[in-house]
C-alpha cells in the first residue's frame, strides 16, 4: 500500500478504538503530549532551523517566515495549549437533547466523534499541535499532511506527539503524519472516501480552493480572510485609530488581521490622516482609492485596483477606501470579504445592530480589533481552524466542531404499526 493509504487504514483502525476510550486516558494522553513537546525541544527546535534555512534560501517573504518559526516560548505555549485542553469539558457522550416521544420511547441526541480527520495545511507547525490535540481530546484519529516548508519541523513534532499518546494509551495510528510533499500525496488524501470522514484544509486562498474543488469526501472549508476595519462617522478617533492599527500590524501574516480600511466620506478627512502617518511608520504600504490618495497623509499611497478591494494580503499592506456611509461599507464588505471577521467602530447604537445583522460574517465585532477571532481568545481552547461556511461549524473551530450527533432510543417492545 502507499504510504497514505498505509496511514488511513491505521487511522481507521485507531478511531474505532479512540471511541472506547474514557475521558480520564485521553486527558492523561494530552498531558504527555504537552510533556513530550518541551522534553523533545532540542530535537524539534533543530528540525525546525533547517526548515527555516532552507525558507531563507528560497527568499520565503517575512509573514511566512513568521508562521514557520518555532522557538522555546512558541514550544511552550503550544505544550501548554495542550495542558489547557485536558482541563475543558468532554464532548463526548454531552446529551443535546432529549425527551419521550408518546409511544414510550426515551430518545435522545448525543455527541459522537467524527472518526477520522484528515488535515491539509500549510507551514504552520503549531497547527500540527493543536489538531492532534483537539482529535485525541474529542476521540477522532487525525492525518496530518502540512506544507513542504515545515516538513522537517511537523516530523519532529508528529514522533513526539504520537509516541507519548501511544504509551499513554492510546491506539497506534491515533496520529499520522504524511510525510511526502509531493501533491499527488494530498491528492490521494482528498479522494480516500470510505477512510477520511472529513477534510479541513487550512491555509491561503489556493490550498483551500483546490481542496473544495477536488476532494470525494466531506469539507469543512476554513480560513482566507479578507477581513475589514469599518470607522463610521461616529467613530471616536483615537479608538478606530488603535483598532486600526493592532487590527493589521499586531500580526500581520495571519487570517484574522485586517487587510481593508474603510472610513465614512463624513470623518475621513479628520479621522484618516493620522491612521496612514502610523501604518506608513509601521511599515505598512498603503493601496488607496482616489479619496484618500488625495489627502496627501503619507508620502506614498499606491493606487488601489479593483483587485486589492478582494486581496487577502497576509503581510503589511493595506487596502483604504472612502465609502459614503453604512450601506456602502456593508454592500463592499458582503462583495469583497470573505465571510471570516469584519469590524465597525461606532458611537452609533443603530448603525452598530445594522452592521451586525446585514454583515455576512462568521464573526463581526463592535469597537474591537478583528484578532480576537480564535480558539483561544473565545475561550474555545485551541482551534483546528476558523470555518467561514455555513454548515456543521461557522468560526474558530474547538471541540464540538469535531463531533457528529447520533440518535439514542430506548423502547420497551414498541414496534410500527
Amino acid at each position: 500500500m502507499s504510504e497514505v493509504m498505509t496511514l488511513a487504514v491505521r487511522a481507521r483502525e485507531a478511531a474505532q478504538r479512540l471511541s472506547t476510550t474514557s475521558t480520564g486516558q485521553r486527558n492523561r494522553a494530552l498531558l504527555a503530549m504537552a510533556h513530550a513537546l518541551t522534553h523533545n525541544q532540542d530535537d524539534i527546535l533543530s528540525a525546525n532551523e533547517q526548515d527555516m534555512n532552507e525558507a531563507r534560501a528560497k527568499n520565503v517573504q517575512e509573514s511566512l517566515l513568521d508562521r514557520l518559526e518555532l522557538n522555546p516560548s512558541r514550544l511552550k505555549s503550544m505544550s501548554e495549549a495542550l495542558k489547557a485542553l485536558s482541563l475543558l469539558p468532554d464532548p463526548i457522550g454531552e446529551v443535546i437533547e432529549g425527551h419521550t416521544l408518546p409511544n414510550g420511547i426515551r430518545l435522545s441526541q448525543v455527541r459522537v466523534p467524527l472518526g477520522v480527520v484528515g488535515m491539509i495545511y500549510e507551514a504552520r507547525p503549531n497547527v500540527t499541535a493543536d489538531a492532534a490535540g483537539l482529535c485525541i481530546k474529542t476521540a477522532n484519529a487525525v492525518i496530518l499532511r502540512g506544507g513542504s516548508l515545515a516538513v522537517n519541523s511537523n516530523i519532529a513534532l508528529v514522533r513526539a506527539l504520537s509516541n507519548a499518546a501511544v504509551a499513554s494509551g492510546m491506539p497506534e495510528g491515533c496520529i499520522g503524519l504524511i510525510e511526502s510533499t509531493e501533491r499527488e500525496a494530498a491528492e490521494e488524501l482528498m479522494g480516500l472516501h470510505g477512510y477520511i470522514d472529513v477534510l479541513i484544509p487550512r491555509g491561503g486562498a489556493g490550498l483551500i480552493r483546490s481542496v473544495v474543488e477536488n476532494a470525494k469526501v466531506p469539507v469543512i472549508e476554513t480560513g482566507v480572510g479578507n477581513c475589514h476595519v469599518y470607522v463610521h462617522g461616529s467613530a471616536d478617533p483615537e479608538m478606530a485609530r488603535k483598532i486600526v492599527i493592532n487590527a493589521k500590524t499586531q500580526r500581520p501574516g495571519v487570517c484574522n488581521a485586517a487587510e481593508s480600511l474603510l472610513v465614512d466620506e463624513e470623518c475621513y478627512r479628520t479621522v484618516l490622516p493620522p491612521i496612514l502617518k502610523e501604518l506608513e511608520q509601521a511599515g505598512v504600504t498603503i493601496m488607496g482609492d482616489d479619496a484618500s490618495r488625495g489627502l496627501g497623509a503619507v508620502m506614498s499611497i499606491e493606487p488601489a485596483t479593483e483587485a486589492d478591494w478582494g486581496t487577502e494580503y497576509l503581510d503589511l499592506k493595506i487596502s483604504v477606501k472612502v465609502v459614503s456611509g453604512l450601506d456602502d461599507a456593508i454592500r463592499h464588505i458582503n462583495t469583497f470579504g470573505t465571510k471570516h471577521s469584519e469590524s465597525i467602530v461606532t458611537e452609533d447604537y443603530t448603525a452598530a445592530q445594522r452592521f451586525l445583522n446585514e454583515v455576512d460574517a462568521a464573526a463581526v465585532y463592535v469597537n474591537a480589533s478583528t484578532r480576537f477571532t480564535d480558539g483561544g481568545e473565545f475561550g474555545l481552547g485551541a482551534e483546528i481552524g476558523i470555518s467561514t461556511q455555513k454548515l456543521h461549524a461557522r468560526g474558530p473551530m474547538g471541540l464540538a466542531a469535531l463531533t457528529s450527533a447520533k440518535f439514542i432510543a430506548y423502547g420497551s417492545g414498541q414496534i410500527r404499526e
